[in-house]
């Protein structure tokens, strides 16, 4: 059986085509090993360019979890890295040199907007930020300069749907790489490679891993492009640990179930709070309110486990709302079978100025919500309660 024509479902728990049924475990051991040894010079020489060589430059517990993510992505190859963060930043490093440009979406998760308009610069490398909304506003931003266009399809943190097929086709056009960050998504809900997009990237510490216990990225792209990235890897050094990458793996198993009650939960959950009171807006690209929810419901087969929503009150009501919350723990991070909530211009956005916040549309009273596989009714029954401890604006 070809691994192309398998579902989702099945690539996450067998990778690509399992024809042929080799024999040995049916779980993957751990290599838990730094360095590996060479019975000649002749074969360490030839060792250094796979995963037995030494661990930063690739491992074969890594190689089993790249594997799977390649396969649900429908690309050459996939790298994984120690966060999400290193992933993100070796692979635009692995493109842009001083002088360089690159086109990126306003809204994007706070660390990233962060490595675009105050790091960068530094190397000599400059980025401009436009409006997602309209396509267009990226081929408008194109320099001679320029070397890739950058967006996040859901955005992190007020769910901005981007055109990623326009997008793609405008940076073909340019001959500009295209990345896209699509975590929130995950490779359940949204497939880049098969919109255009060239290098698709994730915080696999989210829907990947899916147990809040490990810390990890992940680049799926095509061998050319893998070939520099893992160049980047091994200077930089932000390779992931063989552990880390045996539980990611594992994590991966059940993304298809997972993701399929998240989405389930997360749509309950937005509508009871487009309903409700004390709620001034909801945040999530399947409620038909989403201004661009038709446009999410051609390229993503559901709306995933984030929504985000603001607290018609004060910052101050905001924060009792989340403090107030039984079930949903007040944490960072999202994906994970638990339900979590946090404040992202406390967190995930913090770093940024208030007028950079705003432009992002992250207010005082916006609440991400990251939803679980829990019951739907008992984590609307806990926000219902935790809404409770503010008063009706009249």
């Amino acid at each position: 059986m070809d691994g192309n024509e398998l579902h989702a479902a099945t690539k996450a728990v067998h990778g690509p085509s399992r024809e042929g049924k080799p024999s040995g475990p049916v779980v993957a051991p751990i290599v838990q090993s730094a360095t590996f040894q060479a019975a000649s010079l002749d074969e360490q020489s030839r060792v250094r360019a796979g995963d037995e060589f030494y661990t930063r430059y690739g491992n074969p517990t890594l190689a089993e979890a790249e594997t799977a993510i390649a396969a649900l992505e429908s690309t050459d190859g996939a790298m994984v890295f120690g966060s999400g963060m290193a992933a993100i930043t070796a692979a635009v490093l692995s493109v842009v040199r001083s002088g360089d440009h690159i086109v990126a979406q306003r809204n994007l998760y706070g660390s990233a907007y962060e490595f675009f308009a105050h790091w960068l610069p530094r190397l000599g490398v400059q980025t401009s930020f436009v409006a997602a909304a309209e396509p267009e506003e990226f081929a408008r931003a194109i320099r001679p300069e320029t070397k890739l266009l950058y967006i996040e399809s859901p955005s992190n943190p007020t769910l901005e749907i981007v055109d990623i097929r326009a997008t793609a086709e405008i940076a073909k056009r340019h001959e500009l790489l295209a990345f896209i960050d699509s975590t929130f998504a995950s490779p359940v809900n949204q497939t880049p490679k098969t919109l255009g997009m060239d290098v698709i990237i994730h915080s696999a510490t989210k829907f990947l891993g899916g147990h809040s216990d490990i810390i990890c990225g992940a680049v799926a792209a095509d061998m050319d492009f893998l070939t520099r990235l893992r160049e980047t890897r091994i200077v930089l050094g932000g390779i992931l640990d063989p552990h880390a990458a045996w539980l990611l793996r594992r994590g991966i198993k059940t993304l298809s179930v997972r993701v399929a009650r998240q989405n389930e939960n997360a749509l309950h959950l937005a509508h009871f709070l487009e309903g409700h009171a004390r709620v001034r807006r909801v945040y999530y690209p399947f409620l038909e309110s989403h201004p661009q929810h038709v446009l999410a419901k051609t390229q993503m087969s559901g709306g995933g486990g984030v929504l985000s929503f603001e607290v018609d009150g004060t910052a101050e009501d905001t924060g009792t709302v989340v403090e107030s919350l039984k079930l949903f723990a007040l944490a960072p991070s999202l994906g994970g079978v638990e339900s979590l909530v946090t404040i992202p211009a406390l967190t995930s956005h913090a770093m940024l100025s208030i007028e950079e916040r705003r432009l992002l549309g992250v207010t005082d009273q916006l609440i991400r919500v990251s939803v679980g596989i829990e019951h739907a009714n008992d984590l609307v029954a806990d926000l219902d309660q935790g809404l409770s401890h503010i008063s009706v604006r009249s």
